[in-house]
């Protein structure tokens, strides 16, 4: 027996990826359901490469009721109205947008770091995705706060394009295209441009002069690892279509040596360790596409500071940075909560 599982803002890039995980990882279905807004009604989509195809209904009028779970990736604006609804007729939200993450009474979840705050979800039904420069990094230091506990992190991220959605997509397409035939490369979406460029701006401007996305960084590491980690961060757009890449430096209460923290980010789950300290020996935004794993190269002790590692760490994130976490935290509930399936 399997679940009924919606995926709201099915339409859209990471929608379109949660239907691919759905279906590339066999999750335990019942019954699928895509559902977009009015501008998407009607039209039909690929389930993956499963040859199924569904029709999107409508978000306004769609009836959560008897459904089992939601994997919102709809957007701050649809999660705040429908997400409630959803959570009240007995659908557990599993929402990809910023809104309820610092929410006390909704869990945020990376299921290889923080899996047991799961069973809170049922104070709103809801459990929140992370941001998608989050999710790769607490992949990544989980195992070695384990080992060795993290006081400190300063990470800089390269984020792509795609975490702006289709429209950072084709910004970067056509100012790339504009510039090769010599046209002007006018910036829309980004405050600059963004082909053959980048960007030390991701989000909206703080009053302390850092931006919505270094923020993001810094609270939901704390709150799905650890609020004594201190976090500073610098987030970059650079032009790459998808994937999403961190240099981080990291500052440890305790020894760890760079061997230590390669057998143990070897053997971490979620984590492939591709350190061959060679020319092409890590791994780049280019190869992370299409795959699960957080990706972590470059390991390296920090001579400046007592305790100090530094690594660099990609992933795709449209995949773990949105889609597959999201999916991988309806099957942590379906295993721990709900457990219909065989």
């Amino acid at each position: 027996m399997g679940y009924r599982v919606v995926v709201v803002g099915a339409t859209g890039n990471v929608g379109r990826e949660m239907l691919n995980i759905l279906a590339e990882r066999e999750f335990p279905l019942d019954e699928i359901a895509a559902v977009a807004s009015s501008r998407s009604t009607g039209d039909i989509i690929d389930f993956g490469d499963s040859g199924r195809e569904l029709r999107v209904a409508n978000l306004e009028h769609f009836d959560f009721s008897g459904w089992d779970m939601a994997l919102f990736a709809a957007g701050s604006a649809a999660s705040k109205t429908y997400a409630p609804k959803a959570a009240a007729a007995g659908c557990t939200v599993i929402d990809n947008s910023s809104l309820f993450r610092m929410d006390p009474d909704v869990p945020l979840i990376v299921p290889e770091v923080n899996a047991a705050a799961i069973d809170g979800y049922r104070r709103k039904n809801i459990i929140a995705n992370p941001n998608c420069s989050t999710a790769q990094m607490v992949v990544a230091l989980k195992p070695l706060h384990d080992a060795a506990r993290i006081k400190r992190v300063v990470v800089a991220t390269y984020q792509s394009v795609s975490g702006t959605g289709k429209a950072g997509m084709d910004e970067l397409f056509e100012q790339s295209r504009n510039i090769f035939v010599g046209d002007t490369a006018e910036p829309n979406v980004y405050p600059k441009q963004i082909a053959f460029n980048v960007i030390p701006h991701a989000g909206d401007f703080l009053e302390d002069g850092s931006t919505t996305e270094e923020w993001k960084l810094m609270v939901e590491t704390k709150k799905i690892l650890d609020p004594k980690i201190k976090v500073s961060a610098t987030c970059v757009r650079v032009p790459v279509f998808v994937g999403h890449s961190e240099a981080i430096n990291i500052e440890f209460e305790n020894e760890i040596s760079a061997e230590e923290a390669q057998r143990i980010l070897r053997e971490a789950p979620g984590v492939m360790l591709v350190d061959k300290r060679e020319d092409g020996g890590y791994v780049t935004p280019v190869e992370a596409v299409g795959e699960y794993a957080t990706y972590v190269s470059r390991v390296r002790e920090d001579p400046t500071v007592e305790n100090g590692l530094s690594l660099w760490c990609v992933s795709d994130n449209l995949r773990k940075g949105a889609a597959l976490n999201a999916v991988q935290i309806a099957e942590l509930l379906g295993r721990k909560h709900l457990q219909k399936a065989a």
